[in-house]
């Protein structure tokens, strides 16, 4: 049989990867499983194009790192866009099918893990929520202990002329925010000598930006719809998630804006 738009897309295998668990079937269950299992491919995604940025910056493409960054934006806009679609699933509907979700848990998802790795936002704690021995597990290991993207970013200033100082490369990986005055300087140097470099990080401002609403739209429909209860596989549910809002994954470029 020649290639088609089925079979290459194996749309019939992708259509049969939703099983409610409820019976009879809750009707918003179905809108639940769609939403998570797109943000997994979304997932995916990113993980890619951010592997092909860190790529980029070692090779200092610089063009080509505007160009991902573009992309990646855009998806941002995408999963958050995507949360006005769960919002349309009210408290009593979800709590007629979340019993049958038993110890599975969006904590549970190693894709998103990684994507927070590979960004430098590294809790280790969070290994817990997968089981050890599993390929997603070690995916996640590996991801854990390999450059992040702000390592890959510090060495692309230092090799446009900005001094990144032993503090910055040997910093807690899990206290996100830290700046420092060297490389703020160096930031606003590249600013106002480099339009093309400007524009690159208008671009990293604006993921970051997209990261963080998301981030804030996630806590409050999640908060909305369980309140203050503890989430499903006893994760930790609201309070954990806040702990990461408005904490940006690229500080150094949020600090400079009284400067620009």
């Amino acid at each position: 049989m020649p290639l088609n738009y089925t079979t290459y897309l194996q749309i019939e295998e992708l259509l049969d990867l939703q099983h409610p668990r409820s019976s009879p079937a809750e009707h918003d269950e179905m809108l639940f499983i769609v939403i998570h299992q797109v943000y997994e491919l979304w997932f995916k995604l990113m993980l890619q194009e951010f592997e092909k940025v860190c790529a980029d910056f070692r090779e200092l493409r610089l063009f080509e790192v505007i160009h991902t960054f573009k992309r990646c934006r855009t998806i941002m806009k995408t999963l958050v866009g995507q949360l006005d679609i769960l919002e349309t699933m009210t408290p009593m509907s979800f709590s007629s099918f979340r019993q049958r979700l038993e110890t599975a848990s969006g904590f549970q998802s190693t894709q998103f893990r990684e994507f927070e790795f590979l960004l430098g936002y590294k809790r280790p704690q969070v290994m817990k929520y997968c089981a050890e021995g599993t390929p997603a597990y070690e995916a996640m290991k590996k991801r854990l202990h390999a450059p992040s993207i702000i390592d890959h970013l510090y060495d692309f200033l230092e090799a446009n002329g900005v001094e990144i100082p032993a503090a910055a490369r040997a910093k807690d990986p899990t206290a996100m925010g830290e700046t420092y005055e060297e490389i703020e300087d160096g930031v606003y140097m590249l600013y106002t000598t480099r339009p093309d470099i400007a524009i690159l990080f208008e671009l990293m401002t604006d993921f970051d930006e997209g990261i963080q609403e998301w981030r804030y739209r996630h806590v409050k429909i999640v908060e909305r719809t369980i309140g203050s209860k503890h989430g499903t596989g006893g994760s930790p549910g609201v309070e954990f998630l806040k702990k990461s809002l408005f904490t940006p994954v690229f500080a150094d470029l949020w600090t400079i804006r009284h400067r620009l």
